[in-house]
Parts: structure tokens; sequence; C-alpha cells
């Protein structure tokens, strides 16, 4: 897919890519699937970057509008499953 990352370019270089680490995994949890494991060792990175739950919100609004993928839905489905595949 073609689309542009919601990325806040203040962030450091490891920032940046712990955020796009996480928008990957949930892609392959859209396009692939992914483990559980995989999924919440990325959101346990982004979080780190993304403190508040109002800013993980925006962020996940802004890359669901572009990529058509949700963060949270990703999230919620790992609280049930070992193997995440939306």
């Amino acid at each position: 897919m073609e689309y542009n990352y919601p990325l806040d370019y203040t962030w450091s270089t490891d920032d940046i890519l712990d955020v796009v680490s996480l928008y990957n995994a949930v892609e392959q949890a859209y396009e692939k699937g992914i483990s559980k494991e995989d999924f919440l060792t990325a959101y346990r990175r982004f979080k780190t970057v993304v403190g508040t739950k109002s800013e993980e919100k925006q962020i996940d609004k802004e890359f669901e509008e572009v990529s058509g993928y949700s963060i949270y839905r990703v999230f919620q489905a790992s609280k049930d499953n070992d193997w995440i595949k939306l």
C-alpha cells in the first residue's frame, strides 16, 4: 500500500522506528497474521514513545484513516488470541 504514516517529526529516529514497527505489526495482523508476543512487543515500544491515551487515540485514528487498519482492534484481538489475524 502507498500511504504516509502519521509521525511526529519531533520524535527521535529511534522513536520513529518504534512507532513504524507498530504500524508494520498492525499491517501484518490484517494481512498475514502475527503472534500475540510479536505484536505486544511492538506495542510496548510504541507506548514508550506515545505516553498519553489521547495521543495514542489520535495516532490510531490518523493511521486508520490512511491505512484502513486499527491499532485498537488489533490490541483488543491480542487479549483473546495467541495468533492475531483480522
